[in-house]
């Protein structure tokens, strides 16, 4: 296990291409001391921790219909959420895609999770080594996208997606005192996020007009995420981290299509091969 820190960005199924390096890097027995994932990236983040290569493309790419976790526009209204928060963090885990919690609950990796205070506005960072139940309920409280998915009570404490509040968490990652980091990106380089506009700023206050400092982190999320991708791009001229983000069109945040998953799961194992000297070379390995 290598003295380093993994940061994993989010973007719902664009974390497919993540779980595509991850495996790659558990095929080579390559394991960091450290890792901190948001949304998607928590998925990954404990898949990766807990040593199972293919389980979280297993879960974003179902083989089966009886495990496919989208309820649709149809269902929406009645179930308050685009997709089976359930499915994924209850059944999945504990019946049909096994999580391994002994391995996870025994490492030796330190793992955070990234979620945002409703309350606050501010992004809150978890490891949970004991709980199987809270860790999941972390791991859903980061993947709750606003507007499609409930809020998620920890502690009475109202959660959302993590990366509201901290969308590439590379400072959080500084304080772990580790000189080397590498970050995991699923955007292409030069992506910038754009302004929310009027009418989603208004259903945004309207959906959390009892969380003003969470809709304030939301209006602003562009403005801190593109500074914080200029500051990344810095870090990567200077040599400082290691940088590894898709070199094709990524797929949009809720695709379905399985051949598309499939392919761009695909793309992020096949480029983290194709990279892995560059990495050891950095690594010092």
């Amino acid at each position: 296990m290598q003295n380093a820190t993994i940061v994993l960005e989010g973007g719902a199924t664009r974390g497919v291409f993540t779980s595509g390096v991850l495996d790659y890097l558990m095929e080579q027995e390559l394991y960091l001391s450290h890792v901190v994932g948001v949304s998607a990236g928590a998925c990954n983040a404990v898949d990766y921790v807990s040593r199972q290569p293919g389980r979280t493309r297993d879960c974003m790419i179902p083989a089966d219909k009886k495990d496919n976790y989208y309820y649709g526009v149809r269902k929406f209204a009645k179930e308050k959420s685009l997709m089976n928060m359930d499915m994924i963090f209850d059944v999945y885990p504990n019946e049909s895609h096994l999580f391994d919690y002994d391995t996870y609950f025994k490492s030796g990796m330190k793992c955070e999770l990234v979620v945002t205070n409703c309350l606050t506005g501010k992004a809150e960072y978890y490891d949970e080594r004991e709980d199987k139940e809270r860790l999941m309920k972390l791991c859903r409280a980061s993947c709750s996208m606003p507007l499609l998915t409930p809020v998620v009570k920890l502690d009475g404490i109202p959660y959302l997606d993590g990366g509201l509040a901290d969308s590439v968490p590379i400072e959080r990652a500084k304080t772990y005192g580790n000189s080397k980091i590498v970050v995991i990106l699923t955007r292409n380089r030069g992506y910038r996020k754009k302004s929310v506009s009027k009418g989603l700023a208004k259903l945004y206050k309207k959906a959390y007009c009892s969380y003003p400092n969470l809709v304030r982190t939301i209006l602003l999320r562009s403005l801190y995420y593109n500074r914080t991708m200029n500051h990344i791009e810095r870090l990567e001229r200077e040599g400082k981290i290691f940088v590894l983000r898709p070199e094709i069109k990524p797929v949009s945040r809720l695709e379905r299509n399985p051949d598309t998953l499939m392919g761009f799961y695909n793309h992020g194992h096949e480029l983290m091969e194709q990279e892995q000297g560059r990495l050891m070379e950095y690594l010092e390995i």
